[in-house]
């Protein structure tokens, strides 16, 4: 249904200068909310406009962009000769965002901490390198927990941890009900956790079907085995819509399997409800679909 979009395009085509050739035709799109969708292609299909399609900085020219949210963007290419520091530009992309100048910059200052750059928060955007120039590009985007985030080739630039961090953000707004679209270069950013995936292929979108081969691996999960209050369901709003399998067993124990990305999450709403739940084991595993055995480690907390 309509109000369960967060964007839709109907018939949306794309095409720079009069008479210039199609970058996309014909392209009907629903996001819905709380949805991970992720579009794939070859360099120069048009995947990038899309984004800015679904992004609202360029107009369709024809066809119809309905339904959009507040939105956030990261683009491929950061400006980063701005006349910011770092933590200027996040406040001010803050108040665009209609916080208020205070919760901007508190907000500012909490995602820069979180990517690891709060020791460049006063540098000037233009004397950031392009690690830390990514990093403030993605902060814009979280700051106001957007309804429709878009992120084109956001995790490039990044080190490990801040990676880490942006696939927690992504399960963060999708477990809050927003809804991300994304493109990057690794086919195994997100793997398995995306509810849809689309490539652009000859100005055409395509949803394509997920077909499990003899030699897929699927994406890393998280087995957590864990003591709750007698009784109790889950504790919050991430491991409810996270947890793919919920099981109990005779002695009391809870064993949940969780896609790694929201794990962090799920450990924190268990550790701090009210009462807190015992967290027993923590497993990552991967999964052969060929063979049912899989290779762990396990963490005894």
């Amino acid at each position: 249904m309509e109000h369960d979009l967060a964007v839709r395009l109907d018939g949306v085509g794309r095409r720079y200068g009069v008479g210039g050739t199609w970058v996309l035709r014909g392209v009907d799109l629903g996001i819905r909310t709380g949805s991970l969708v992720r579009i794939e292609g070859a360099n120069g299909t048009g995947k990038s406009t899309l984004l800015r399609l679904l992004a609202g900085i360029d107009a369709p020219s024809e066809g119809r962009v309905s339904g959009r949210r507040r939105t956030a963007f990261v683009p491929e290419r950061f400006p980063a000769a701005l006349p910011f520091t770092a933590i200027g530009y996040l406040t001010h992309m803050g108040r665009v965002h209609g916080l208020a100048r205070g919760a901007a910059r508190q907000r500012a200052t909490e995602w820069l901490e979180r990517f690891g750059a709060a020791g460049y928060a006063r540098t000037p955007l233009s004397e950031l390198s392009k690690g830390s120039s990514q990093k403030v590009a993605v902060a814009q985007a979280l700051l106001a927990d957007p309804d429709l985030l878009i992120l084109d080739e956001a995790w490039t630039g990044l080190d490990a941890p801040a990676r880490a961090e942006l696939d927690r953000a992504v399960a963060d707004r999708t477990a809050a009900g927003g809804s991300v679209v994304f493109v990057d270069h690794d086919p195994t950013r997100l793997l398995g956790v995306a509810d849809e995936t689309y490539a652009v292929v000859g100005a055409a979108l395509n949803l394509r079907a997920e077909q499990a081969t003899s030699t897929e691996v699927r994406g890393p999960t998280v087995l957590i085995e864990t003591q709750g209050p007698q009784g109790a369901g889950l504790p919050g709003p991430v491991a409810a819509a996270a947890v793919e399998t919920f099981s109990g067993t005779p002695d009391g124990t809870t064993r949940l399997t969780v896609p790694q990305p929201h794990s962090d999450r799920v450990l924190r709403e268990l550790l701090t409800a009210r009462p807190p739940w015992h967290v027993v084991t923590v497993t990552v595993t991967v999964t052969n679909a060929d063979d049912p055995a899989k290779v762990s480690g396990g963490e005894k907390l």
